[in-house]
């Protein structure tokens, strides 16, 4: 196995549920830090989204690996950013068997 080429910056960012002030909620994303990835696209589609067609293109995200419960790791539910460009954070498994690197399967959506 090939080490990845962690070339690009990306911001990982978590939902953070505030209080409203009517007793509900909004969610705000917050940054949670800065990780080099390797981005390597795949093939695209087209999905429905809430109110219009959105292009979708997942994406392997390869990470520097990080301990199992620590706040650094990436998770489902979250997204890296890139400038404006964001990766919604869909699945994550290590790389290899020693867990030096971490692929994460996400999905980049632009609105057409």
């Amino acid at each position: 196995m090939n080490a990845p080429h962690l070339n690009r910056t990306l911001v990982l960012e978590g939902v953070v549920r505030t209080p409203d002030g009517a007793g509900g909620f909004s969610s705000v994303w917050t940054a949670l830090g800065t990780v080099f990835a390797e981005v390597l696209p795949g093939s695209g589609s087209d999905v429905l989204g809430e109110e219009r067609m959105l292009s979708a293109v997942p994406y392997r995200v390869t990470v520097r690996g990080t301990p199992v419960g620590a706040p650094s790791r990436p998770k489902p539910g979250q997204r890296f950013r890139e400038g404006t460009r964001l990766f919604l954070i869909q699945a994550v498994t290590e790389r290899d068997p020693d867990g030096r690197y971490l692929t994460c399967f996400s999905r980049e959506e632009v609105p057409k």
